[in-house]
């Protein structure tokens, strides 16, 4: 579990939780051990999704993969410790007991069934080998990658105390982030080198995903995540709340080399 988790990455995730928690006033205390748990669900996904029976990969951040280091079981096993503690930490949070509560149904319902991280990785082996267009790749991702990082947006604002209408905006928000974080990794898939991905570059095209850049072509993809962005900020900027640190991060992912 140390293996996966402390390996490094960009910990886009906690740091979305971390900022728009601190947008809106939230205590460290609360938002530091709701980061963490964020991070572990994303970093089990990374273990099972790299196994043979998924995507087969052997390189993740710049390290072997779990199953290569350990073995399939004790790979298995990490990742579904890794989920478990995750909600062992969120039902521990010092916070109100309603926020407490829905903390963890948004990340339980990020990682499930119903347009949840699970859906969208059902989706993706679902569709290997087929073309599909714009708006059912914006579907699956929008499950996949994009679930848990509305999520993630959203329990920071939920912990600090913001209100309805904020979240119901962040989920929005989150939504354009998710889905541009996943075309610029479409692009690097393509550009970058394992050197600067820290994991095998062009898998998805070997296994036949059909991406972003294949609907619209690197050029376009280039400038859907651009606009997907723009919006996110302009978004960002109508909440009550300081979002200065936010847009720096949102630009980071933008034009990010890894």
């Amino acid at each position: 579990m140390r293996y996966s988790v402390f390996a490094g990455g960009k910990r886009v995730r906690p740091l979305l939780l971390l900022e728009t928690g601190g947008a809106f006033h939230g205590s460290e205390d609360v938002l530091l051990p709701a980061a963490a748990a964020v991070e572990m669900v994303h970093t089990y996904s990374l273990i099972h999704d790299d196994l043979p029976a998924m995507d087969d990969d052997t390189l993740r951040r710049g390290r072997p993969t779990s199953h290569v280091k350990f073995g399939e079981a004790t790979a298995i096993l990490a990742g579904d410790a890794l989920s478990t503690l995750a909600f062992q930490v969120l039902a521990g949070l010092p916070a109100e007991p309603s926020r407490v509560v829905r903390s963890i149904q948004m990340l339980a319902a990020a990682s499930g069934t119903q347009n949840g991280m699970i859906a969208g990785q059902v989706m993706d082996l679902k569709y290997e080998g087929k073309s599909l267009d714009l708006a059912m790749l914006e579907q699956l991702h929008s499950a996949k990658t994009g679930a848990l990082i509305r999520a993630s947006t959203r329990i920071g604002a939920l912990l600090a105390g913001a209100d309805a209408s904020s979240l119901e905006q962040l989920e929005g928000i989150g939504g354009r982030l998710g889905l541009a974080f996943q075309v610029v990794d479409d692009i690097l898939d393509v550009e970058s080198t394992p050197a600067q991905l820290g994991k095998t570059p062009g898998k998805d095209r070997k296994a036949g995903k059909y991406t972003f850049v294949d609907a619209l072509g690197v050029d376009g993809s280039r400038r859907y995540a651009e606009r997907l962005t723009d919006e996110a900020v302009a978004e960002w900027e109508k909440l009550p709340a300081d979002i200065s640190r936010l847009k720096e991060l949102c630009l980071f992912l933008l034009h990010r080399k890894s």
